[in-house]
C-alpha cells in the first residue's frame, strides 16, 4: 500500500467510468430546493443519493428535520474508529436551483449527466453534487485501499443551500455536540482557474439593503410639471452616488473594510483573475484605486447597485415619476463591522441633504476567514503540491459567499474549502458543467490529502505530516 497507489487508484475511478455512473445518479435526482413541492425530493437525495454510499464506508445516518417548517432537511453521518483520533467534518449541499430545461444548449438537459469533450453536463455537476461526489469517492478509495482512514469522519449535508440555507445555523447550533470536530474540510465554489488547484479558507459577507424614495401620489405630466416636482429618479442616483462612485470607490467610511493584512495581500500577490474564455475582461480603472484586482475581489470591499427602477422601464411616459427604488449589494470582508448598517447608511444619507430616502436592510451573511498561517492551511497546501506538482493558489476567502460563518462561527472550526469547479462551470445557469480533468485531478488531491491525514496532528509541523 502506497500513497502513489492511492493516487493512482483515483484517476482510474475517473478513467474508467465509475465516478460518471455514480454521479449520473445523483443528478437524476430533481433536488430543485426552489421549487414550491421540493421536500419529497431532496430527502430522496439524502435517501437514496447519498446513503447507500455512505453506508458501504460504514458511516451510520440521520436525517433529521429542518428547524424551518417546509425547508428541506438534514442529514448527518458519522464514521468514528477511535476517539481520541481527530475529527473532520466535511459539508456538501444536496439540492441544486431550478433546471431551467428548455434553455440548454449543450448536453441532455439538466436531469441527465451527458459527456462532450472535457466537458460532464448536468444540474449539479458543479455546484454542489459533482464537487461532494469526487469527496465521497476519494474517502472511499483510500478506505478500501487501507482498510482504515486513521481519523474521524462526520459528514453534514444540507438541502437548502441554493435558498439561502435556512434553518442551518439554528440547526448546527443545536447539532454542535454530533458536529463536533478538529477542522471542517469542504469544496465548494470554483478554482481561481481551471489549471490551478486552489484553497480558499473563507468567504466574503453579504447583505443586500434597499433604497426607497417615495415623494407623492402619482406621476404628473413633465411639460406641466417639469421644474417644479422633484424627481425622485434623479434624487435617488445622486443618492446612490454619495455611497459609491462613478468608478465603483465605496464612499461611505462604514462600508469600508479595514487595511489589507500583511499575510493576506502576500497571498494574493501575483494571482491573476479572469482570461478565461467566458470570462469577460476586468475594468482596470474600476473599484479602489491602488489594488490589485485580486486585491479588489478577495481582500476588499464592493457595493454595487443591483436593480434601479423609476417610472416604467418598459414603458416610458412623459411624465415626472412619484417614487424610485434601488436595491444596493454589499460584498464584505472580514474586519468589517455591518452591525449598524442601516443605521450608518441613514446617517451618511441624511448628511448628504438625503433625508428622506427610506433604507431597508435584508439577511446578513458574515464574513469569515482562517488565518492563512494556521496549521491546517500549510498542511492542505503542502498535501496538495504533493499531489499535483504545484503549489495551489491560496484565496484568504472566495469573493463569493457561503454559509462558512456557521462552522467558523457557530461551531469554532478552522475552516479549509478546496474546490472542484472552475469560473466557466456555468453554475446556476443552463450548460452547468463539470470538466473532466479537474475532477480527475480532485480525486487525486482529495486521496492524498486524506492519505495523509491519518496520523496528522496539528500541534507539529506541517511539511512533516504526510506520510509516505
Amino acid at each position: 500500500m502506497s500513497r502513489a497507489e492511492a493516487l493512482a487508484r483515483a484517476a482510474a475511478h475517473l478513467d474508467s467510468g465509475a465516478f460518471e455512473a455514480e454521479l449520473a445518479r445523483r443528478v437524476a435526482i430533481r433536488s430543485a430546493s426552489q421549487e414550491a413541492d421540493a421536500v419529497p425530493v431532496l430527502q430522496a437525495y439524502l435517501d437514496d443519493g447519498l446513503a447507500p454510499a455512505l453506508g458501504a464506508m460504514g458511516f451510520s445516518t440521520r436525517v433529521l428535520p429542518n428547524p424551518v417548517a417546509d425547508a428541506g432537511p438534514f442529514m448527518i453521518a458519522a464514521r468514528v474508529e477511535d476517539p481520541a483520533l481527530p475529527t473532520v467534518l466535511m459539508y456538501g449541499h444536496g439540492d441544486v436551483i431550478r433546471g431551467q430545461d428548455k434553455s440548454w444548449t449543450r448536453g441532455a438537459g439538466p436531469w441527465q449527466l451527458a459527456a462532450e469533450g472535457d466537458r460532464l453536463y448536468g444540474r449539479g455537476t458543479a455546484d454542489n453534487k459533482g464537487q461532494h461526489s469526487i469527496n465521497l469517492a476519494a474517502l472511499a478509495l483510500v478506505l478500501a485501499q487501507r482498510g482504515h482512514l486513521g481519523f474521524n469522519v462526520t459528514w453534514l449535508f444540507e438541502t437548502g443551500e441554493e435558498t439561502g440555507s435556512p434553518g442551518l445555523a439554528a440547526f448546527c447550533a443545536a447539532q454542535r455536540e454530533a458536529l463536533r470536530a478538529d477542522v471542517l474540510i469542504a469544496s465548494d465554489g470554483p478554482r481561481l482557474t481551471a489549471g490551478r488547484p486552489t484553497v480558499f479558507l473563507g468567504s466574503r459577507g453579504v447583505v443586500n439593503f434597499e433604497l426607497k424614495l417615495d415623494l407623492r401620489d402619482g406621476a404628473h405630466h413633465s411639460g406641466n410639471w417639469g421644474g417644479l416636482l422633484r424627481n425622485p429618479g434623479t434624487v435617488l442616483a445622486n443618492a446612490i452616488a454619495s455611497l459609491v462612485d462613478g468608478e465603483g470607490r465605496i464612499l461611505i467610511d462604514a462600508l469600508r473594510p479595514p487595511p489589507i493584512p500583511p499575510n493576506v495581500r502576500a497571498a494574493l500577490a501575483g494571482l491573476q483573475v479572469g482570461g478565461g474564455g467566458n470570462d469577460p475582461v476586468v475594468d482596470a480603472d474600476w473599484g479602489e484605486p491602488g489594488l490589485t484586482p485580486a486585491e479588489r475581489v478577495f481582500g476588499w470591499n464592493t457595493l454595487e447597485v443591483l436593480a434601479y427602477r423609476t417610472g416604467n422601464p418598459d414603458f416610458p411616459v412623459n411624465a415626472i415619476p412619484a417614487s424610485a427604488k434601488a436595491t444596493m449589494h454589499l460584498r464584505f470582508v472580514v474586519g468589517t463591522d455591518v452591525s449598524h448598517l442601516g443605521e450608518a447608511v441613514r446617517a451618511h444619507l441624511a448628511s448628504h441633504g438625503f433625508g428622506a430616502v427610506e433604507v431597508t436592510v435584508g439577511e446578513t451573511m458574515m464574513a469569515t476567514r482562517l488565518d492563512p498561517d494556521n496549521p491546517w492551511v500549510h498542511f492542505t497546501l503542502a498535501s496538495i503540491e504533493r499531489s499535483t506538482g504545484q503549489p495551489p493558489v491560496l484565496l484568504p476567502n472566495l469573493g463569493g459567499s457561503l454559509p462558512n460563518d456557521v462552522f467558523a462561527d457557530i461551531l469554532g472550526l478552522p475552516t479549509v474549502w478546496i474546490p472542484h469547479s472552475y469560473p466557466g462551470c456555468q453554475q446556476h445557469a443552463p450548460d452547468e458543467h463539470l470538466l473532466r480533468p479537474v475532477a480527475r485531478e480532485g480525486l487525486q488531491m482529495m486521496a492524498g490529502l486524506f492519505w495523509d491525514l491519518a496520523g496528522f496532528s496539528p500541534a507539529r509541523a506541517p511539511a512533516s505530516a504526510a506520510a509516505a
